[in-house]
């Protein structure tokens, strides 16, 4: 009975791999530096270690936006955000998971007659819109050291071939970790509330409940990126704008470095150990920041590159995720708890 209501959460996170690998290795096969399979292994060996390891920083934060202890609850919530997402995947447009978990948290709120906390929604709203900021931002910083330095290296054209393609695998090894790491929390947060399981010891590792839940969260993302994230990486490699190796490698670093800063315990500890306060640990639109990755260096390169109909596509999906998942949302948790009558909030 529990797998069958955790299988909302793994269709999210199968939805998730279908959708955020794009994130991780698009520009890298969209250029044909990397092969699909192997971005594939890559990504879905490395999405787990940091799921299941570095996972449960933001689950708190989602867990304060809305507590759902039911495990019914969690069940349709998790559903609603896979079937928004879906939808979405299947008519080849980028989405944001984040956008999608948090608009059907919303939705069970307005159901459950639980408030919403805005401080907090507020917080997670500018997290995505300072994430696409610093993906800008890193995107341009890294593109004109990389560049620099390729051009003072002189390399052959076939050494700077191989070089770009380990360092697109590298880096692609960590941008999936941190994706792992930080949007983990958006396919099996709901569930950590309302899902109890025995510490599991594997040798000398323990997990607790929530990392065998992210666990498994990971493997269905893994599923996701083999069977349906190379037509979404087509999208993210191309269609928005024409990329060179050099620059594909530029933008998967800097997605990877602000996933990374969002969801590192120990970076907001040193930073607030210097008074400077704590950094968030909120789950970061993957999409959104590899998206202003792209557009910080074509804006760097004059802007004629980019193309901008794609991108209003791409933002009008951002619009309409949230508010589809919360109807959806709403709509399937009056039919699980009025029709099935099982328990989707506590009292």
């Amino acid at each position: 009975m529990l797998l069958l209501f955790l299988s909302s959460g793994l269709f999210l996170g199968w939805s998730l791999g279908a959708n955020d690998a794009a994130n991780i290795f698009g520009s890298a096969v969209g250029t044909r530096m990397v092969r699909f399979r192997t971005a594939a292994i890559v990504a879905s060996i490395f999405v787990i270690i940091g799921a299941t390891f570095q996972g449960e920083g933001g689950a708190d934060t989602l867990g304060r936006l809305g507590t759902i202890d039911q495990l019914a609850g969690a069940f349709t919530v998790a559903l609603a955000s896979a079937l928004a997402i879906f939808m979405m995947v299947k008519s080849s447009l980028i989405v944001s998971t984040s956008q999608a978990i948090v608009g059907a948290i919303i939705g069970w709120n307005f159901f459950a007659g639980r408030s919403t906390d805005t401080v907090l929604l507020g917080k997670i709203a500018s997290s995505w819109v300072v994430g696409m900021l610093l993906g800008a931002v890193f995107a341009v910083i890294l593109y004109l050291i990389v560049h620099e330095a390729f051009k003072r290296l002189h390399l052959h054209l076939l050494w700077k071939h191989t070089v770009l393609k380990i360092l697109l695998l590298l880096i692609g090894a960590f941008g999936a970790y941190s994706l792992g790491a930080n949007n983990i929390v958006n396919v099996m947060g709901v569930f950590v509330n309302a899902v109890s399981l025995p510490a599991l010891s594997i040798g000398p590792l323990t997990l607790s409940s929530s990392q065998q839940l992210f666990f498994l969260g990971a493997v269905a993302i893994s599923v996701g990126i083999f069977t349906y994230s190379q037509r979404t990486m087509k999208v993210v490699g191309n269609d928005l704008m024409p990329l060179s190796a050099e620059t594909a490698m530029v933008v998967v670093l800097a997605q990877s470095l602000v996933l990374f800063i969002f969801s590192s315990k120990g970076l907001s500890d040193a930073i607030a150990s210097l008074g400077l306060g704590r950094i968030p640990q909120v789950p970061v639109s993957s999409t959104q920041v590899v998206i202003g990755s792209i557009v910080g260096i074509g804006l760097l390169k004059g802007g004629r590159s980019i193309k901008y109909k794609v991108l209003i596509n791409i933002v009008l999906g951002w619009v309409a995720t949230p508010v589809i998942a919360g109807l959806t949302a709403y709509i399937l948790l009056f039919v699980v708890g009025n029709i099935f009558q099982l328990p989707v909030a506590g009292e």
